[in-house]
């Protein structure tokens, strides 16, 4: 058995996003000044979290936000990121570099939610699911060739009581991380993480905080903003695969409150 934290990050702000202009994966851009130094604040309040292995979208802002992160963690400074392409964001098709609200209007005319549309040569929300399916199965396997046992696990499991703190805001950066010795980080976008979100809570069951609201869990994730689950793994004929799954928070931006008040 094995337990470890999965922790997703939204890339900081880029001037696409201020300019709420999609960017998908076809407009590769840098963070703007305000996404570095929304990437130094997740950077100094995850410092003394002991990342293991960490993941990041290929696309360019969520790299140089893994970069940020990695260079405040005072565990993590001379660790290798993996770049992985299943990470990247969900693909707008004609509506990238356009304004959010042409795929609003396209969705309209459509007569469907703007969540659930498809613009011409994009990604359906399906396809997005199945790129993070696959991403779990790599993550899996890694973590269990590195940490996995044979036996049953003593760490904190993912079926244990879920931590009384709010589960957007008012926490730790060590919230459910406690008795747990393996932890991955993930830096991807805004669309695919509430993909993984989702996938998650509904298709995996895993358990929710006390109180939580689903339109709290499901909201946009701000740039930068932190999610954390607990997985536990055990091992089966065709590999490791999840057993029991907890949701500790979603949607955090507490690091981020100093840097909007300085702006």
């Amino acid at each position: 058995m094995l337990t470890f934290s999965l922790t997703l990050i939204r890339h900081g702000e880029t001037q696409y996003n201020r300019d709420k202009l999609l960017q998908g994966q076809g407009v590769d851009t840098l963070l703007s000044e305000t996404g570095a130094r929304q990437g130094e604040a997740v950077g100094r309040y995850l410092a003394d979290v002991t990342f293991n292995r960490v993941y990041a979208s290929n696309l360019q802002r969520a790299v140089q936000t893994a970069e940020i992160i990695l260079r405040s963690n005072s565990h993590c400074s001379g660790m290798e990121m993996v770049l992985e392409p299943l990470l990247r964001e969900r693909g707008f098709g004609v509506a990238e570099g356009r304004p959010k609200e042409d795929l609003k209007n396209m969705a309209n005319a459509s007569g469907q939610a703007c969540r659930d549309y498809t613009p011409p040569g994009g990604e359906t929300l399906v396809q997005v699911k199945l790129r993070f399916k696959k991403f779990l199965k790599v993550l899996f396997k890694q973590m269990w060739d590195e940490h996995g046992s044979p036996g049953p696990d003593a760490s904190a499991g993912a079926s244990g009581a879920a931590a009384a703190s709010d589960p957007a805001s008012g926490g730790s950066a060590d919230d459910g991380l406690q008795g747990l010795s393996a932890h991955a980080l993930v830096v991807s976008h805004g669309a695919y993480i509430r993909v993984a979100v989702v996938h998650l809570v509904e298709d995996l069951k895993c358990s929710l905080p006390p109180g939580v609201k689903m339109s709290q869990l499901f909201s946009p994730c701000p740039n930068t903003g932190i999610s954390r689950f607990i997985l536990t793994l055990a091992q089966s004929d065709s590999g490791p695969v999840l057993s029991a799954a907890r949701c500790v928070f979603t949607n955090r931006k507490d690091h981020l409150e100093n840097l909007t008040a300085a702006e």
